[in-house]
């Protein structure tokens, strides 16, 4: 779906800037350097004052576990963005797209729920707290109107040109714990971010050019 031309300059930015924003991604995940000071106000979401998780157990195999699964969802996810985009075509309804796998998923989700936590049936239960906030901006944003924009960008775009803004959560998420939820800030994060935004700008200046190219092609001759 995406033509690599490698001897243009906005195939070689292409490239260039995926291969930059990945390895900015995989710096800050790796990399930590001198911890960074930075001006914060903390919000206890949780009330809790004793760290916000435990550690321990089998921690060679929840690692594992857990790079599986990270693994696991990046490929659906990215299979997705492809799935989307081939149906867009054929079906250009993003808000009856949306309904539908809104529908399948609460569905499912329901369905698992029963089956991992069917004897604690208070786990189902909502009060004025930070979980009904997390259930009500999940199904509203994130399953809502994100899934309604990302069939929208992606019917005008394609599905390169909203991958490739995946990275930029992590600096959002680096950026945000540390100014609101005392995290700490390292250097490799700080290079990081610098690096995922240097690929964004290039992969973005690349699809430009392209549409630009096409667009002068398209145009009636005079």
């Amino acid at each position: 779906m995406e033509k690599l031309n490698l001897t243009s300059a906005a195939g070689k930015a292409k490239v260039i800037g995926t291969i930059v924003g990945i390895g900015g991604a995989m710096l800050m995940t790796f990399y930590e350097g001198v911890q960074v000071k930075m001006l914060s106000f903390h919000i206890n979401l949780f009330n809790n004052h004793h760290g916000s998780g435990a550690h321990g157990g089998s921690g060679g195999s929840l690692f594992l576990l857990g790079a599986l699964s990270s693994l696991l969802s990046n490929a659906s996810y990215a299979l997705w963005l492809i799935i989307q985009a081939k149906m867009s075509r054929a079906y250009p309804y993003p808000y009856s797209i949306t309904s539908l796998m809104c529908a399948m998923a609460a569905l499912l989700s329901t369905l698992f729920t029963f089956c991992i936590d069917s004897k604690d049936l208070s786990l189902w239960k909502l009060g004025w707290n930070v979980r009904l906030l997390t259930v009500a901006y999940s199904g509203i944003v994130v399953s809502g109107v994100m899934v309604v924009v990302i069939s929208w960008c992606i019917r005008k775009r394609g599905p390169l040109f909203v991958s490739v803004f995946v990275p930029l959560m992590l600096v959002v998420v680096a950026f945000a714990g540390s100014t609101i939820l005392d995290e700490n800030l390292y250097l490799g994060s700080i290079i990081g971010s610098l690096l995922i935004v240097c690929g964004l700008y290039l992969v973005l200046w690349g699809k430009s050019k392209e549409a630009a190219v096409r667009n002068q092609l398209a145009a009636p001759q005079q």
